[in-house]
């Protein structure tokens, strides 16, 4: 990768091309300190999603349409790692776009399925602990694994579409990938109007669904949660029906922290992308990393949670899952 150094000058994106953007300055240090960091983030990112995936996938005991809708996540967060990540780290870095306009437009289309099919999981999430908290004898029918397979594939093929149509929808409206003209920039303008379509579609409806499904999940919860307690301590006999639900209302806690994180990192990005006040450009860089980051935490939040994400990563890390039989290891034995 061609760069600029204290050592290598060269002030144009492009130097035999006039209407190059001009590098902005950087020494060898900020670029090894730079390089090195994305790179551990983008590494981090992907190999702890890549351990829920295959956690999810190997063990039989975990295809629950609970746990396909994290899988689902975890596939998005992976990609965010893998794709996203190292690419927008070298625009970052270099401050260039080296990469031609055909992947320009790849890259956006991506970025926007990734975001998209993020909240869109997060709604199923939301959907998901909101059927098994509040109507529990109403899961079993209304959640299966069959139902829940088909609204993920859903979710990702409305997401791609939606995606495209935000690009084209762009062009449509007269914006340029390249507003000031310089060659070696990457990134969408969009007019006022597509501006509003996309902040109603992909952030007002999915945010205020979630939120209104999981104060009510919150509040059913607690609810449940004081009444088992009480029987608990009257020495009354708790049933099984009880004791699930107990363990259904800590799961919606769990998950809960997972969205809200998601929604800390996303709402502020979305306000300042489709803000019609003048933002600084590295004010809107900063929110956008700061969503990346998300697919890295989430899987420590499964670590810090969720016992079964421990022993299937410790059944991973020591390859026992090449035994042709793991698959069939009942995580939950001692849960």
């Amino acid at each position: 990768m061609v760069y600029e150094t204290e050592d290598h000058v060269s002030p144009n994106c492009f130097p035999g091309i006039n209407s190059s953007c001009i590098k902005e300055k950087r020494s060898s240090y900020e670029y090894n300190i730079m390089y090195v960091f994305f790179s551990l983030l983008s590494a981090w990112t992907v190999f702890m999603n890549l351990l829920v995936i295959i956690s999810i996938s190997h063990f039989k005991k975990l295809h629950t349409p609970t746990n396909l809708i994290i899988l689902s996540l975890a596939v998005t967060d992976m990609l965010v790692g893998l794709i996203v990540m190292p690419v927008d780290a070298i625009k970052l870095i270099e401050t260039c776009w080296y990469f031609g306009d055909t992947f320009c437009e790849v890259f956006i289309i991506i970025m926007a399925l990734l975001i998209s099919t993020s909240i869109c999981n997060l709604v199923f999430i939301a959907v998901d602990r909101y059927v098994a908290v509040c109507h529990p004898l109403l899961y079993p029918k209304k959640m299966t694994v069959t139902k829940t397979l088909i609204s993920i594939f859903l979710c990702w093929f409305f997401s791609s579409t939606y995606s495209i149509g935000y690009l084209v929808g762009g062009r449509y409206f007269e914006t340029s990938l390249r507003s000031d003209v310089c060659y070696g920039k990457c990134y969408l303008v969009i007019s006022f109007s597509w501006k509003f379509t996309d902040l109603f579609f992909s952030f007002l409806i999915p945010c205020t669904l979630i939120i209104t499904l999981y104060l009510r999940i919150f509040y059913v919860a607690h609810q449940q949660v004081k009444v088992i307690n009480t029987l608990m301590k009257s020495g009354k006999c708790v049933t099984e029906g009880s004791v699930r639900r107990k363990s259904e209302s800590k799961a919606a806690l769990t998950l809960g922290i997972i969205v809200t994180v998601y929604l800390l990192c996303y709402i502020p990005y979305t306000l300042s992308a489709t803000s019609t006040t003048v933002i600084s450009p590295a004010t809107v860089t900063f929110l956008l990393w700061t969503l990346y980051v998300n697919s890295s935490l989430n899987p420590l939040i499964y670590a810090l949670f969720y016992r079964w994400f421990k022993i299937t990563v410790i059944h991973i890390l020591t390859f026992k899952i090449l035994d042709p039989a793991s698959s069939l290891v009942d995580i939950f034995k001692d849960y």
